[in-house]
């Protein structure tokens, strides 16, 4: 399934508008620390979660965060590898393979894993996004012992068994079908992300895979890619709930520590991909559908991240993109909702991604808005903010509002390990987390207007879903 990026995560747990028409841009995501070193937290701030880190003899990362509110535990392990690695012409690869994984071990027959855990009243999944792939079950914090024990099994030597692959074939396949092709937002979602970074470009092949190379995805390209990257020195384990230091740390090296360890493919945060392009490869997409009721517009620019070179104008482009985007009192908001021009606008940042990301608006106009009105009044509104820059009081609202929830996370026993583990599997370190609200009120209005000069400045690309006969 898709992934919940560290961003997304933060936000909803923040309970930060959401106003994407379309899904957002991933990598997601996501997922070696930044080049410049962040800032040193504030002495006043006080970490989100109050985690502990610690490293196995193979490599395996832990992480600790206790919480008792309820006697239940959260286990996650996420793999430092996604669709980002998925070789050319196979992609899709990093995906199938989380399917598979779900299809025995030496001492998990197939299928076994997720009945045991639903047996004793748990719940489990998994999720594959650009740059992190993860395994996740949430049960009674006595039942703990049982899901870390199926998970090393799994992690040390996963089956893959031939004679299912063909039927897992179909179920993928299937899941293509009903995510992407049977709908006109997934398809221009699609056709957006190949246009935008191109077709062939890790960051425009689509996470399920092309069809064709769904179809020839073997099961030795499967034990490939899993012995390169399912290493316990490429893996995080993140455990959150009613359990102690302790009691974690004896559990993780009876089960995972004698699980061989293998060197890591890689840096988590510097993976081995292409370079991705400094622009948008096309500028302009056009995709029309008679199914469609409510048309959609899309522009976006390539925009640096925390993990990538330079980083110093991440933190700034979360506040920017809020700025622009985040509900009412938005730059957005005001230019087209209130306006009359547009039933929702928004703006989504993918900062947490591997190496390079996006800056997107989205809109839904109305259905009397033209195609031309609409974009010159979006281009306004750019312009007018690159001309003018941005006013102290939007810079402290929107600080105000990206950080004054980030306490609800502390009470979703899945957020926490999405947050931290996502994080930690993609390069950044512990701090840039548990003081992310620091990090965020630290930016200033000059930073907020060289940020939006370094990205919005530069060549974009336009996207429209359009109903059949609209202008």
């Amino acid at each position: 399934m898709c992934a919940l990026s560290r961003r997304a995560a933060i936000s909803a747990a923040a309970a930060l508008p959401a106003l994407a028409v379309l899904p957002p841009a991933r990598s997601q995501a996501q997922p070696a620390p930044p080049p410049s070193a962040p800032p040193a937290a504030l002495p006043a701030e006080k970490p989100l979660f109050g985690a502990s880190l610690w490293t196995l003899p193979n490599g395996l990362t832990v992480v600790h965060a206790e919480n008792r509110r309820a006697p239940v535990v959260a286990h996650y392990v996420f793999y430092s590898v996604g669709a980002g690695e998925d070789p050319a012409g196979k992609s899709g690869l990093a995906h199938f393979l989380e399917h598979m994984m779900f299809k025995g071990s030496p001492n998990v027959p197939s299928g076994a894993f997720s009945r045991r855990v639903a047996r004793e009243g748990g719940q489990d999944n998994a999720f594959t996004s650009r740059d992190v792939t993860a395994y996740h079950q949430h049960v009674e914090a006595t039942r703990l012992a049982l899901v870390a024990g199926m998970e090393a099994d799994r992690m040390a030597s996963a089956l893959f068994p031939a004679n299912e692959i063909e039927a897992e074939r179909q179920v993928v396949q299937e899941e293509r079908r009903q995510r992407v092709e049977s709908t006109p937002r997934g398809r221009f979602r699609e056709d957006w992300d190949a246009a935008f970074w191109g077709r062939q470009h890790w960051r425009g092949r689509p996470l399920i895979g092309w069809p064709e190379d769904i179809a020839r995805l073997s099961r030795d390209d499967m034990l490939e890619f899993f012995r390169t990257y399912y290493t316990p020195a490429n893996a995080t384990l993140v455990v959150t709930g009613a359990i102690g230091r302790d009691a974690l740390a004896k559990l993780a090296e009876e089960d995972y520590g004698g699980i061989r360890g293998r060197p890591a493919p890689y840096d988590k945060g510097r993976r081995d991909r292409a370079p991705a392009p400094d622009a948008p490869q096309e500028e302009r997409l056009v995709r029309r559908d008679p199914t469609v009721q409510e048309a959609a517009f899309l522009r976006g620019w390539v925009a640096p991240v925390l993990t990538g070179t330079p980083s110093e104008h991440a933190y700034p482009l979360e506040v920017l993109s809020h700025l622009l985007g985040g509900g009412q009192g938005s730059r957005l908001h005001e230019a087209l909702v209130q306006s009359g021009l547009a039933v929702s606008a928004g703006c989504g940042y993918d900062g947490d991604a591997v190496g390079i990301g996006n800056l997107e608006l989205f809109v839904t106009p109305r259905r009397d808005t033209t195609t031309a009105r609409l974009e010159e009044a979006v281009g306004a509104c750019i312009g007018g903010l690159l001309e003018k820059g941005v006013t102290e009081a939007e810079v402290a609202r929107s600080i105000r509002q990206l950080t004054a929830g980030t306490l609800l996370a502390l009470d979703s026993l899945g957020t926490a390990p999405r947050i931290l583990g996502g994080a930690l599997a993609t390069g950044l370190p512990l701090e840039a987390i548990e003081y992310w609200p620091a990090r965020i009120r630290a930016v200033t209005r000059a930073q907020v207007e060289a940020a939006a000069r370094a990205v919005l400045a530069r060549p974009s690309m336009s996207g429209w879903l359009l109903p059949e006969g609209a202008a």
